[in-house]
């Protein structure tokens, strides 16, 4: 009797996961209402773009900030979007399966967590997309004044290159 009143305990222990899926997905939602702000304001900035009353470096200067403004969108839009599949995952490896997902033909198969594995690698690639955001983002604000910043540009590239190959790498059937 004790034992099956311990393992009863050790099994209803993994609910205390519901915390984790209920902030991660009020972060992700968090994320996206942050990313969707910052998009209706640029929008809404960008308007001036079109002003026959801006010089071209003003203009140069607008369009610079723009971009930077989308990278960063981007980035809140993916950073909500890791918190979503964390929360989703979260839900099904420790709680329960998520009925409608598996049920419906039009959802995403990235949602469909059947253990930790799936979950690393899908959050490890969208994590690795962040960080090449991150870098165009950085990148975009690299002054070539020197062969040396081209150069770092083009190995920085290459790296990126190299990481996106060998996360496809493991998507191949052996």
């Amino acid at each position: 009797m004790l034992e099956t009143l311990f393992e009863s305990l050790l099994w209803k222990s993994r609910l205390v996961v519901l915390v984790a899926v209920i902030f991660s997905m009020a972060a992700a939602l968090v994320m996206f209402f942050i990313a969707t702000v910052d998009a209706w304001v640029m929008i809404v900035h960008v308007i001036d773009y079109a002003s026959p009353a801006l010089s071209i470096a003003e203009r140069g200067t607008m369009r610079a900030e723009a971009v930077t403004h989308v990278v960063e969108i981007v980035d809140g839009y993916l950073l909500g979007a890791v918190l979503l599949i964390f929360s989703l995952g979260l839900y099904e490896l420790f709680i329960s399966k998520i009925d409608q997902a598996a049920g419906d033909d039009t959802a995403s198969k990235i949602l469909l967590i059947r253990n930790l594995d799936d979950l690393k690698n899908r959050l490890a690639k969208v994590i690795l997309m962040i960080l090449v955001v991150r870098f165009f983002e950085s990148a975009l604000g690299i002054h070539f004044d020197s062969a040396m910043n081209l150069l770092l540009l083009a190995g920085g590239i290459a790296l990126i290159g190299l990481a996106l190959y060998l996360s496809h790498m493991g998507e191949r059937p052996h």
